[in-house]
């Protein structure tokens, strides 16, 4: 591309001056050089990373063609000063090689003339700008691990939004450090330059040692065992080699960074609405066990039937639970620090609000049981009351525990999705078949039941509703 922009034709370059051999690209020397045919003998091509090239260099060639000692200092300050720029750096040199004589490491160690600098520019896109500062709001760190020059690898992280003046520790740096000095550094460090295959690698494995979940992208031969060794290897689909895509776990087809902090907060959005359905069955199972415990213990009648309570479980509960699996992402599910990676689902939390909502669901139930009882209804009618209460609560819960700390009292949370609505209103349509029609009656032994009775079971849902949302709001306070 840069002899294009010089008007230069590549195609009849190769013809005039093929190359006869090459040093290919290393990371363990940062260069690569090949011969080609010119008049006189063969010439030598040399580019790289500008430390790696300047200590082979003996002179310099000026402006106007001739040839000069090389002036290093001032080739390092200009190397600094396209790195603050947040500029990639190559440095270009040629050099001669005798009659007969072979391309290899040892022939071009020194006596090289310096042609120049290239700076190439590559700014972050803004979405990973943006991707950044969302994983750092979701206590998230993001280290750039890099063979760049320190100061262009902490120019590029400042653009970022990594931080500004971050000090880049170097791969050298890193070789002289044994583990417990490393995982100190990685610690306290986001910015790794002049990294090598093995530097990436002991960099993963010090942030594992430190108890860190580590998801680790890269594209080259040279990241893959690093990827193989993260917790969360992602390789690079449309650049990366294959060497990285079968050692990542995950291949990512847009290269896009924004793609990682996006699974992440889905991963997020799947987990709490699989915590949601736990904490929303389990709460419901116990009240009604405990309902029928509590009539055993103190001989009393049973205020649901067997048969109730598998309809209660196979059609309001499970209509119910399935809408929490599609729930949106909660406002400030990127907002959280990450959970441990040990934590049950069954967290001191959730157990509580399961205890709590159990408790609420067997005072409800028994309790509109025994005071149809008391004013002389049926038992069939004071049971038809004990489930329709029942399936009252878990409507009303189910408002709340859409969100299990936020509050449920806006908006949003009183409308729910389309989704909840939808499910919600095929609860009511199948709870007033089984409450009015004649032959749901005979199935079931229950009893139709006028709006007054219907008012009272609806009154137990909304006191559940607003005792959950009481205790959010103690817990907010808490945290």
């Amino acid at each position: 591309c840069l002899a294009m922009k010089a008007g230069i034709d590549p195609v009849e370059l190769r013809v005039e001056h093929p190359r006869l051999q090459a040093i290919p690209f290393e990371s363990e020397h940062r260069f690569m050089a090949t011969a080609h045919a010119r008049a006189g003998g063969h010439q030598v091509l040399l580019k790289g990373a500008p430390e790696s090239v300047l200590v082979r260099c003996s002179h310099q060639l000026l402006r106007n063609g001739q040839v000069a000692p090389l002036d290093a200092q001032h080739w390092n300050a200009a190397v600094e000063a396209q790195a603050r720029s947040g500029r990639r750096v190559l440095a270009l040199a040629r050099g001669q090689l005798g009659d007969g004589q072979a391309l290899n490491h040892q022939t071009v160690s020194q006596g090289l003339t310096l042609l120049g600098l290239v700076g190439i520019i590559d700014p972050p896109r803004d979405e990973a700008i943006a991707a950044v500062a969302q994983c750092r709001a979701a206590g998230i760190r993001v280290k750039m691990i890099t063979g760049d020059h320190g100061t262009t690898a902490s120019a590029i992280a400042g653009q970022l939004g990594m931080g500004q003046a971050l000090r880049a520790v170097t791969g050298p740096e890193i070789e002289a450090m044994d583990d417990e000095a490393l995982r100190q550094a990685v610690q306290d460090t986001d910015v790794f330059a002049r990294a090598s295959p093995e530097h990436k690698l002991r960099l993963v494995q010090a942030l594992q040692a430190r108890g860190e979940v580590v998801a680790m992208t890269g594209d080259g031969v040279n990241d893959a065992p690093a990827l193989k060794q993260a917790d969360v290897g992602v390789a690079m689909g449309q650049k990366g080699t294959e060497a990285a895509k079968q050692a990542g776990a995950i291949v990512l087809a847009d290269d896009n960074f924004a793609s990682i902090a996006h699974a992440v907060e889905e991963g997020r959005t799947v987990y709490d609405n699989l915590r949601k359905t736990v904490v929303f069955l389990l709460p419901i199972n116990g009240g009604e066990s405990l309902s029928l415990l509590a009539a055993v213990v103190f001989g009393l009648a049973l205020p649901i039937l067997p048969a109730q309570i598998l309809w209660v479980n196979m059609v309001s509960s499970v209509a119910l639970a399935m809408v929490l699996a599609f729930e949106p992402t909660e406002p400030d599910v990127m907002k959280r620090a990450p959970r441990p990676p040990g934590e049950a689902m069954l967290s001191p939390f959730v157990i509580w609000r399961i205890v709590l909502v159990s408790t609420l669901f067997t005072l409800g139930i028994f309790g509109m049981f025994q005071w149809s009882l008391s004013t002389g209804e049926s038992v069939e009618e004071a049971r038809t009351m004990a489930v329709n209460t029942l399936v009252a609560m878990e409507v009303f819960y189910l408002f709340s525990v859409r969100y299990l700390k936020a509050p449920s009292f806006t908006g949003v949370g009183v409308q729910g999705t389309p989704l909840v609505l939808v499910a919600v209103a095929g609860v009511v349509v199948l709870q007033a078949l089984f409450t009015y029609a004649p032959f749901m009656q005979t199935l079931f032994a229950t009893r139709a039941l006028s709006l007054q009775q219907l008012l009272m079971c609806a009154a137990a849902g909304v006191t559940v509703l607003v005792v959950l949302e009481l205790e959010k709001a103690v817990l907010r306070q808490r945290h």
